[in-house]
C-alpha cells in the first residue's frame, strides 16, 4: 500500500473511532422530564434527578436524545443539561477505593443509583469520581454507568 494511502485510511479509521465514542451529559437543574418527542406537548415520559448521566445521541435546536441506564430513549430540554459528566452507580454497593487496585485501601462506598463526578477514565477498568461530599477515589469500571 503507498505511504498516502496508508495515511488516509489511519485517518478515516481514527475518524470512525472518534464518531464512536459516547458522548455523555448530567441532568444540572434540580430535575428533569423527559419526554417521547422533542416536544413539551409530548407525552412526559418520566422525572429523573440532578446530576443524572445521559448519554447524548441526538441535539435538535433546544432538545436532546438521550438514552438512560437501562437503554430507555427520550428526549429532554437542552436547558436542563450540563456537559459536566457524572457516572452512577449500577452495582447494589460500590467500593470506592484509593488508588485503581482492588487491594488499595477503601475510601469509601456508594449504593445503588447514587451520581458520582466523573474525573477520569484511569484504564484498566477503572474510574476516578468524586462523590458529592468532595472525597475522590477509584471505583471499577463495571459497578457504574456512564463510562464508557
Amino acid at each position: 500500500m503507498k505511504p498516502a494511502a496508508l495515511a488516509l485510511s489511519l485517518v478515516l479509521l481514527l475518524a470512525a473511532q472518534a464518531a464512536c465514542a459516547l458522548d455523555y451529559v448530567s441532568v444540572e437543574a434540580g430535575s428533569a422530564t423527559l419526554y417521547e418527542a422533542d416536544s413539551l406537548k409530548s407525552r412526559k415520559l418520566y422525572v429523573v434527578s440532578r446530576y443524572m448521566p445521559l448519554e447524548r445521541v441526538i441535539s435538535a435546536d433546544n432538545w436532546v436524545k438521550v438514552r438512560d441506564h437501562a437503554g430507555s430513549l427520550a428526549w429532554v430540554e437542552k436547558r436542563v443539561l450540563s456537559s459536566k459528566r457524572y457516572v452512577m452507580v449500577t452495582a447494589a454497593q460500590a467500593t470506592v477505593r484509593q488508588a485503581p487496585d482492588a487491594t488499595a485501601a477503601v475510601a469509601f462506598q456508594a449504593a445503588q443509583n447514587v451520581a458520582l463526578e466523573w474525573m477520569a477514565a484511569s484504564g484498566g477498568g477503572w474510574t476516578k469520581v468524586r462523590h458529592l461530599d468532595g472525597s475522590v477515589g477509584y471505583v471499577r469500571a463495571t459497578e457504574i454507568w456512564g463510562d464508557e
